[in-house]
């Protein structure tokens, strides 16, 4: 049998392991630790990656998520599109504007609105447009992020007048555009390891003052999933091979989409279609973190301290939406998507009446938005609809659906 070798990590900085970490987060770090100690104790001395996961990113006043340590752009963890530069949003709006306009208005609901940079840009870009929505919601499960966004919105009080935030999704009936930007690859994923015709589960045990990945036999579900996904795919998977899957996807997509009755969700992220993700060239999966910009590849280490991340399978996805009753509308590269809905269009416009420093960074925005080496290719655009939306503006360059 293939082993795996026992990554261990603890919460604070070991040599080696990245930037130093402040008093305050070493604290904070200590105590996640202390706590998933006993979480694994109490759970026989091993439980689910994805428990784990759960835990380091949504614990209330532990995870991630939870705690308001979460920083989105140049001076945090990570940028997202929307942080990056405003023709993101602008070009998303004119998406949504489409659909609003098709489905007669309604709503737009987002999912995860981070710091709220994407809400008020698209906003913003959308009452330019003309195609205010009746509403704009925010399903928000992290205080500390509601707060944050609360503030940023303030900013605009007259659209911000348009903002409600709930924890869950809609539950009456509604029409419109539902956006999760980079939400999906945040949803915990448990780990496995093709074992000859089977599989194991890599759950997390303690090692002294760290935790390890450590091999359990797969429980049904676990077995069943990545025995159809063997069917699925058009190659082998070798013995020894270690991937991951979303088992809340399916959940996921159907609580999200459960009273919208006409329009289209779009889901934005870094992701690939099934035989692609789960190519033997992949061996070990697409689970990582990120600390201050630095990707680490310790997903153990810095238990809420660092954001924990693994890539979409959007065929999984795909499939889940249609199971809850949507149609796939289209899934192409951020690149297409960008290029179809008029970034260069939205670049001029911007940089008509902006500076010289300004003009260059938007130029630089879309360099890193539309090239195949930055998130050109590696974040795609899906849309699934219920009812008729007609065709979709962002998918008319190239539309990769056929590839799910």
């Amino acid at each position: 049998m293939a082993t795996i070798p026992r990554v261990t990590g603890t919460a604070m900085l070991t040599p080696g392991g990245g930037e130093p970490l402040t008093v305050e987060e070493a604290a904070h770090g200590d105590k996640v630790a202390a706590r998933l100690r006993a979480i694994v104790t109490e759970a026989g001395g091993w439980i689910p990656f994805s428990r784990f996961m759960q835990f380091v990113l949504y614990e209330p006043g532990l995870g991630y998520y939870s705690t308001g340590r979460v920083g989105f752009g140049p001076e945090g963890d990570f940028v997202t599109a929307p942080e990056l530069s405003p023709l993101f949003a602008r070009c998303l709006a004119r998406q949504v504007a489409e659909i609003l306009e098709r489905t007669g208005r309604g709503d737009v609901v987002e999912y995860g609105a981070g710091s709220g940079r994407l809400a008020l840009d698209l906003l913003t870009a959308l009452e330019r447009l003309g195609v205010l929505p009746a509403r704009y919601r925010i399903v928000e499960v992290s205080a500390p992020l509601t707060a944050r966004q609360q503030a940023l919105l303030g900013a605009a009080p007259a659209l911000a007048a348009r903002v409600e935030w709930t924890n869950t999704p809609p539950a009456d009936a509604w029409q419109g555009v539902a956006i999760a930007n980079e939400v999906a690859d945040a949803l915990p994923v448990d780990r496995f390891r093709i074992a000859g015709d089977g599989c194991e589960a890599l759950g997390v045990v303690i090692t002294g003052p760290a935790f390890a990945f450590e091999p359990r036999p797969a429980d049904a579900a676990l077995a069943a999933a990545v025995a159809e996904l063997r069917r699925r795919l058009p190659h082998a998977l070798p013995d020894g091979y270690v991937s991951e899957r979303c088992p809340s996807l399916p959940a996921w997509i159907a609580a999200a989409g459960h009273a919208l009755e006409r329009g289209a969700f779009l889901v934005a992220d870094y992701g690939l279609p099934r035989s692609h993700y789960y190519h033997p060239s992949r061996d070990g999966g697409t689970l990582c973190g990120f600390h201050r910009h630095r990707r680490a590849g310790n997903p153990l280490a810095r238990a809420g301290l660092q954001d924990l991340t693994a890539w979409v399978d959007f065929s999984a996805l795909a499939a889940a939406a249609v199971t809850a009753g949507f149609t796939v509308a289209g899934f192409t590269t951020q690149s297409h998507a960008l290029a179809a809905l008029g970034i260069e269009r939205e670049l001029a416009d911007l940089q008509r009446d902006a500076g010289e420093r300004a003009r260059y960074q938007l130029a630089q925005s879309v360099q890193t938005l539309m090239l195949p080496g930055e998130m050109g290719e590696r974040f795609k655009l899906m849309a699934v609809a219920r009812g008729n939306c007609g065709p979709l503006t962002a998918f008319t360059l190239r539309d990769f659906s056929s590839s799910l």
